[in-house]
């Protein structure tokens, strides 16, 4: 007998019933203490790439500084939110937090600097795409358990990992065949139905991704100095609610003046997609997470008005932290080591560790490249900086 209770009455009829959730791959016996998505999060918090999370980068490069966030911080704050917002639309934050935490799990060493070398070093092997490399992960990579490959999570965490950006099949769009090799793979023994939205749970995450990569990109931007706090001045919700805190804390230092402005944009964007959320589940009145997945559009979203809010900030953003000359020398450079390593080892892979070894075949073949891309992709920035080193630099002992 079960001691968690199968349907809390805090969950709306929209959300996702752990009680009644569709299973896993390969069947296991119920938890006595844990619901199915409880136990869900918890596979990924025990999860070897989850701890890698915390020397990859978000924006900065890990050895720049121990202040600036990390993709294990990223993923912690996106948690945070989300259990935020789905408590308050009644939701199921187990799910929602197991999604959070998930999904970043494919991302590679050095940020976005690093995925865009690997899908160029890629793009004759079936391509590279950091969403499909966490479905790689979650149900092939993590090898722990004795009776199956990756963590075997539920149909839930696992359609919400592939599809909280929306549908992946669309009419007059994206087809099938179009799809990375990984998610193909997959939903040919394992259909996550491709053309439908995704459960509400994992469009909180999504937003609550959003949300707080703008907040943090902000922060960590302004304390490493790429710009003055003066700059944000002007930015849409960034600045009027900047001014509020000078005019209420005359004379305040400015790292408190960060810290107060960037938890109000928080605050600011939580609400709104809680108010506009709720409005748009009260319009479409779904009775199911069923009925969620079957409407022609989100039911988790920022009102209009925020949405043009959110795209100033990230107009504002991409000048001046993301192509700041600071930042680009970073990532060029972690372009390169990325590209280099893999173009050496796909080469000649026997320079790959030996249970990396075993895995691959003859140079420049496609199972080659895509355990090299594996190899690459799961390291964090250190490891790939001291491998390069041991690569390339004949002073370092490989």
């Amino acid at each position: 007998m079960s001691i968690w209770t199968p349907k809390s009455p805090s969950l709306a009829p929209y959300a996702s019933d752990p009680a009644t959730s569709r299973g896993r791959l390969y069947p296991e016996a119920s938890s006595p203490t844990r619901s199915p998505h409880q136990r869900d999060r918890d596979r990924v918090l025990h999860s070897a790439a989850f701890r890698r999370l915390k020397y990859k980068t978000q924006v900065f490069v890990n050895s720049v500084g121990e202040n600036y966030r990390t993709r294990l911080t990223h993923s912690l704050e996106v948690s945070q939110i989300a259990r935020s917002v789905s408590r308050v639309l009644g939701l199921n934050e187990d799910l929602a937090e197991a999604l959070a935490l998930a999904h970043d799990l494919g991302h590679t060493c050095f940020g976005h600097a690093g995925e865009d070398a690997l899908k160029d070093c890629m793009a004759a092997y079936d391509g590279f795409d950091h969403n499909a490399q966490s479905l790689r992960i979650v149900t092939k990579l993590e090898r722990r358990y004795a009776e199956f490959d990756g963590l075997n999570l539920t149909w839930e965490t696992l359609e919400g990992l592939v599809k909280h950006n929306g549908p992946l099949i669309r009419p007059g769009g994206a087809t099938l065949q179009d799809l990375p090799a990984a998610i193909l793979e997959y939903v040919d023994r394992h259909d996550l139905e491709l053309s439908s939205f995704a459960g509400p749970e994992a469009q909180v995450a999504a937003l609550s991704d959003d949300i707080a990569y703008n907040a943090h990109d902000l922060d960590d931007g302004l304390r490493a100095g790429l710009f003055p706090l003066e700059a944000v001045v002007e930015v849409p919700l960034v600045g009027p609610l900047l001014r509020h805190v000078l005019d209420r804390y005359p004379g305040i230092e400015p790292s408190r003046a960060i810290h107060e402005t960037v938890r109000r944009v928080i605050t600011a964007m939580v609400d709104d997609v809680c108010a506009e959320s709720a409005r748009r589940l009260e319009r479409q009145n779904p009775g199911s997470a069923a009925e969620v997945r079957a409407l022609d559009a989100p039911v988790i979203a920022f009102s209009e008005e925020m949405a043009q809010k959110d795209a100033g900030l990230k107009g504002f953003l991409f000048p001046t932290l993301y192509r700041h000359y600071r930042v680009n020398r970073m990532t060029s450079k972690a372009r390169r080591v990325v590209r280099e390593m893999f173009g050496l080892l796909v080469e000649e892979p026997m320079l790959l560790p030996d249970d990396w070894r075993a895995r691959a075949t003859r140079p420049h073949s496609h199972k080659t490249a895509r355990v090299v891309c594996d190899y690459i992709a799961g390291m964090t920035d250190r490891f790939a900086l001291d491998e390069h080193a041991r690569l390339f630099d004949p002073s370092v002992k490989p």
